[in-house]
């Protein structure tokens, strides 16, 4: 049984069929949901990059590797010229990666 039990046509001229199509490919959303989604409300956000789930997960394993580090140096009370570089690298990492995302 279908959840939606009303049904509308809509005719739109060639403009307005082709802005729909463009907000539809920028947010990833099929046209009903676009419509649903506009209809009630719902502020329609465009679709992260392909890139962004291997960018969370890149920054998630290097947050991990600088909590490993961070948590090596208070324990141990030091932190060498390598390991401090090694962190830098990481962040710099980091931080091209955003850029490259965005």
């Amino acid at each position: 049984m279908r959840k939606r039990e009303h049904f509308i046509g809509l005719w739109l001229d060639d403009t307005e069929h082709k802005h729909l199509l463009k907000q539809c490919t920028l947010s990833g959303l099929n046209a009903s949901a676009l419509i649903r989604h506009s209809v009630m409300g719902v502020n329609i956000q465009p679709k992260p990059p392909d890139t962004y789930a291997d960018l969370l997960r890149e920054l998630s394993a290097i947050g991990n590797n600088l909590n490993q580090i961070v948590y090596w140096a208070n324990a141990t009370k030091s932190i060498n010229k390598a390991e401090l570089a090694e962190a830098a690298m990481l962040i710099r990492q980091a931080w091209r990666l955003v850029k490259e995302t965005l």
